[in-house]
């Protein structure tokens, strides 16, 4: 896919944005648009990043740290949307300035120490937990049941800033039959910050085919990936 292209698809996305919002009543600045980045090469990325993209989204740690030694982009926010390995902890908290995908309390200490020894101790890393929706065994995320316990615990750690809920509904073609999906993830975002005493401003939710309901659900941030770079390649 050419630059041209790919600033076409990001402005069609952005647009798509804009009319979702405001057919509910928000504002197109309420929803932030993240790049899903994972299989397309750097140079995609740049393109991407030239026609004013500003947030990306990657699967996989290695796969990012390849990537990252051939890209400049000092103001763009990285962010780790994938099932976090725990032993790619450390690596993780290093590589990404947004871990989207937290599923397990000893994940997250992992996380936590990790970013206690490193190199920005001062700085919190923005967490978000992904809560499994639809039963799916393909699919990873903290059970419903297991949400208050894990935020809970994320809220004691010191390095880390929980932000709110993520997740990835099942693929329906129909999108109306996936915003039930969205709206519980909504409404377990609104439980979980009245038990933690705060606002949980993040609520991911959203892909190409679906994010015009997940705005409609209040999502304030979605992931794009084949409406912005095209299909992914085959990973070999």
């Amino acid at each position: 896919m050419n630059a041209t292209t790919i600033q076409e698809n990001i402005a069609r996305v952005k647009e798509r944005i804009a009319t979702a919002a405001a057919r509910a009543g928000r504002k197109s600045e309420e929803v932030t648009l993240i790049g899903v980045s994972k299989t397309h090469p750097a140079s995609a990325i740049q393109e991407a990043y030239e026609a004013g993209l500003r947030h990306f989204g990657e699967n996989r740690v290695q796969e990012w740290e390849g990537k990252r030694g051939a890209l400049d982009l000092a103001d763009a926010s990285w962010h780790l949307i994938g099932h976090l390995q725990s032993n790619k902890a450390a690596r993780a908290a290093k590589a990404f300035h947004c871990i989207d995908s937290i599923d397990d309390g000893n994940l997250a200490l992992r996380v936590e120490r990790a970013c206690a020894e490193g190199e920005g101790a001062g700085k919190k890393l923005r967490v978000l937990i992904e809560v499994h929706l639809g039963g799916e065994e393909s699919k990873t995320g903290v059970a419903e049941a297991d949400l208050p316990a894990l935020a809970e615990s994320i809220e004691k750690l010191e390095h880390l800033e929980l932000a709110g809920l993520m997740c990835i509904p099942p693929y329906l073609e129909d999108v109306d039959k996936v915003r039930p999906y969205f709206a519980r993830l909504r409404a377990l975002k609104e439980e979980t910050a009245g038990r933690l005493g705060r606002a949980l401003p993040v609520q991911s939710m959203g892909m190409s085919h679906d994010f015009e309901a997940a705005i409609q659900e209040g999502a304030t941030e979605v992931r794009v990936g084949t409406a912005i770079f095209g299909t992914r390649p085959a990973v070999k």
